[in-house]
């Protein structure tokens, strides 16, 4: 028997085959996006550190993705017979199948995003809780634009996926492409030339769509981003002011305290390893403490438990003058945390800057966030921090277009515009290359002049003798040395002699 062409090229006008198509891409449609959004619920809850809520979002994926589809939409289209209440939704065969179609694709696109939210660096969960951020900001703001867009190639695929899925529904009598297909050549018996007009619809649907996601996934690929410098004579750009401690935010002196941050008694332990020893320290308005010592003594355990980071086992941070942590009682969910985690700004040792957005809303964020002024205010703001550190003309730029120095830079000017009263850094030229270093410090160095209380991490000897009011060498958890500069050079501790001749 010669194959039909006629027939087959007629069947690509006929009216009943494009209705059919106008469904599979309406049920393909919701499909996916319920199934993205209720993914994401699934792959949220089974990373939540609360049992019962991993424990069920697990089980719902291991049991769906267990279960064929053909076996869902049977059980979904004749659940009326069990539950009649039901049958008012599941008499439409397309809701029947949108939702057994939802419900097993969820499964399988939770693992999609549960690896994008993977994918997302820690240190920029830790950047947003070092800003005042909420966990629900901090997963709107920071991880769910980045992870979705690590997702989407994944989530792409699974569309297509979806697409070829839809055939499966025609068990339930929904009149897509295959089963209008399947009518015709039980009739003329052109099986060949009927299955080939019913391959080419969901071509077309698969083509037509891919171009579009292919589009929005390079639409929203920041490495394909070209912005150039900020024109030097842009409005705003003119009228920066200088961005200097008077610019911070003013603290009544009955609210300052005595110190600007008091450490009594901390104690940290990772199962049976007692990191930090019962740590004292009180940091005065102003001054420039330099923590240093060998590695292991561990200086950035306690400077991160400063700001919260990590949890306080025992002992007490104060911050201008009142409760900040203590304990276990007070937390970083409690109410003085959350007031007093505004007055200190984290610069870390790999940047942490966030890569989805530039460099100025990179500045912008934390104060926008916590509404510190109105929006153009903000923006000077930001703008005179990125003028500070030298790097206002590039702030239209993405962070992986700027050197290891310019992004720590502009980690230091993120944390300056929510204006802290303190700032901690945390080694922060020990990821940059030798000849980046010198133009970080010469920053902070500044920062010191201006009489910024700040609290640094760091294994640069020369710098940390230079700017510091006061050094504390540790080792083995315990403070060893808390003194000047001056004092710490003539000290006849042979430790701290040998740490220092090593360094």
């Amino acid at each position: 028997m010669d194959f039909d062409w006629g027939y087959t090229f007629g069947l690509l006008k006929d009216p009943n085959f494009w209705q059919a198509t106008l469904t599979v891409i309406e049920l393909s449609l919701f499909a996916w996006v319920f199934g993205i959004l209720f993914g994401f619920m699934l792959a949220l809850g089974k990373r939540s550190t609360i049992g019962i809520v991993s424990t069920a979002c697990g089980a719902y994926i291991w049991f769906f993705r267990s279960l064929p589809l053909l076996v869902l939409l049977i059980f979904v289209y004749n659940l009326p017979q069990i539950y009649p209440a039901s049958s008012s939704l599941l008499a439409s065969p397309f809701a029947s199948g949108l939702i057994a179609l939802t419900l097993s694709e969820a499964a399988y696109i939770a693992e999609i995003h549960r690896g994008g939210l993977n994918s997302v660096h820690k240190g920029q969960i830790e950047a947003g809780r070092a800003l005042g951020i909420k966990y629900s900001g901090i997963q709107k703001l920071i991880i769910i634009p980045q992870a979705f867009r690590i997702a989407l190639p994944s989530l792409v695929n699974e569309y297509v996926s979806i697409v070829k899925l839809t055939s499966l529904v025609s068990v339930i009598s929904l009149t897509e492409i295959l089963l209008v297909g399947q009518r015709l050549y039980t009739q003329n018996f052109l099986v060949m030339e009927t299955m080939l007009a019913v391959a080419f619809y969901y071509v077309l649907i698969v083509t037509v769509f891919g171009w579009v996601l292919s589009w929005l996934e390079k639409r929203i690929d920041i490495t394909r981003r070209q912005p150039g410098l900020l024109k030097e004579d842009d409005a705003v750009l003119n009228n920066v002011p200088d961005a200097s401690i008077s610019m911070r935010r003013k603290i009544a002196p009955d609210q300052q305290g005595e110190y600007a941050l008091q450490a009594q008694g901390i104690n940290k332990s990772y199962g049976d390893h007692h990191v930090l020893k019962g740590i004292d320290l009180d940091v005065r308005w102003g001054e420039v403490v330099s923590i240093i010592g060998p590695s292991g003594s561990g200086k950035t355990t306690f400077i991160r438990m400063l700001n919260g980071l990590e949890n306080l086992d025992k002992g007490t941070i104060n911050v201008l003058g009142q409760s900040f942590l203590k304990d276990q009682q007070i937390t970083q969910s409690s109410r003085e945390y959350k007031s007093h985690i505004v007055n200190l700004g984290m610069v870390f040792q790999s940047f942490n800057l966030f890569p989805h957005k530039t460099i100025l809303e990179n500045v912008l964020l934390a104060p926008s966030y916590h509404r510190r002024n109105a929006n153009m205010e903000n923006r000077v703001i930001a703008l005179a921090m990125l003028d500070k550190v030298g790097l206002k003309l590039h702030a239209n730029k993405y962070p992986h277009q700027l050197s290891g120095g310019q992004q720590q830079r502009v980690a230091i000017a993120r944390a300056l515009a929510m204006q802290p009263s303190i700032m901690l850094f945390d080694e922060p030229t020990s990821a940059l290359d030798p000849e980046l270093v010198s133009e970080v410090l010469k920053v902070m160095e500044e920062l010191a002049r201006e009489g910024l209380t700040m609290i640094i991490v760091t294994h640069e000897m020369d710098f940390a003798f230079k700017v510091s009011d006061r050094i504390v060498f540790m080792e083995n958890g315990h403070v060893v040395l808390n003194d000047s500069a001056e004092a710490l050079q003539a000290s006849d501790c042979e430790r701290f002699r040998n740490f220092i001749r090593k360094a």
